[in-house]
């Protein structure tokens, strides 16, 4: 099947799922774009490829690689501890967390978001003022006097939480916004210009509203379901071209040296032995059997927002799908890599 082919098959199966958003499928000198659905369904504004969506926690690979930053300039190490960079009290907190710990949702630190007990992330708001969460240090009170889940080092549990602590590090050693120092080490760097941490209440232009769907084919907005501004936890608003931005700066050291970058991608957690799904630095990453890795793998749900995004490392391949609906992007995703 030629480009042509796949472009126009994209197409169609962007409609036959609904899919509302954009995506971005690229290697080398083939690169096939696409979008479907509305940005704004009140104007009947449509998306774009240009349109700017948020990625909820697609984005935590951008606070590794800040933390990573920092490590590389000799300002902290891996295994620095929590207790000796934020000036923070967490009465109930093991000292012996490190920066480790937290990249590697091993830190054993009490969840603000634990999906296995809370279903919907807009029930956080319920009773905490959302309108008012616009810095990692906002987040605290849901976590910072709650009792550890587990040690240190004694499991995998993906957690919200260690991030935000990540955040608050690179902001307390950096000495300036998390979000600002990401803008210019990571976004500035990579040439993503359509790409930043916007205010919920004060959205640039092409940016897409995301929509959650209610009973009888009725949406709603998420403007009252999320934090108001995105932190080290997700909530970055980016472009899909921008994300292939950033996957070629990273691999082509822009962001990091080589020797940081190799040390930021490798594989550390094994998540799903069966799968060979396994996590390091850089989120999520699938392993052949002789544990060289096939593709690493982003993924964002909030309500309003999902996103999915691969990187194959072998062939030079990124997938990057950006949805302003609650579900779509993982199948559009499956069907992208069948097709291609």
């Amino acid at each position: 099947m030629n480009t042509e082919n796949k472009r126009n098959k994209l197409m169609e199966v962007q409609k036959e799922l609904s899919f509302s958003g954009a995506f971005y499928a690229g290697k080398q000198d083939e690169v096939i774009t696409g979008s479907n659905g509305f940005r704004n369904r009140a104007e009947k504004l449509r998306n774009q490829v240009d349109t700017r969506f948020g990625i909820a926690s697609g984005c935590k690979l951008f606070t590794a690689i800040a933390v990573a930053k920092l490590v590389e300039m000799g300002k902290i190490a891996f295994d620095t501890k929590l207790k000796d960079c934020v000036t923070e009290e967490f009465p109930h907190f093991y000292k012996n967390i490190t920066i480790h710990h937290l990249l590697t949702h091993t830190s054993g630190v009490p969840d603000y978001f634990d999906e296995e007990e809370m279903d919907d992330y807009e029930q956080l708001w319920e009773s905490f003022p959302m309108y008012n969460v616009r810095k990692p240090k906002d987040f605290l009170p849901l976590f910072q006097h709650r009792k550890m889940e587990e040690r240190p080092g004694n499991t995998f549990q993906y957690n919200n939480s260690g991030y935000i602590l990540l955040g608050l590090i690179v902001e307390q050693v950096a000495k300036c916004s998390f979000t600002s120092f990401v803008e210019k080490h990571i976004f500035d760097s990579a040439g993503m210009s359509g790409s930043g941490y916007f205010e919920m209440d004060d959205l640039p232009e092409r940016t897409a509203i995301g929509y959650i769907e209610e009973s009888g084919d009725k949406w709603k907005t998420n403007i009252y379901s999320l934090p108001a501004k995105g932190g080290p936890d997700g909530g970055a608003y980016v472009t899909v071209a921008d994300m292939a931005k950033f996957w070629k700066a990273l691999m082509s050291y822009q962001l990091l040296s080589e020797e940081m970058t190799k040390e930021v991608l490798k594989s550390r957690e094994c998540v799903d032995a069966e799968e060979n799904i396994y996590y390091g630095y850089s989120g999520y990453m699938e392993l052949d059997d002789n544990k060289d890795i096939i593709k690493y793998i982003q993924m964002g749900y909030d309500p309003g927002v999902n996103f999915r995004a691969v990187h194959y490392p072998s062939s030079e391949r990124t997938i990057i799908v950006c949805s302003n609906e609650s579900e779509g992007a993982y199948e559009l995703l499956k069907v992208i890599e069948r097709i291609l």
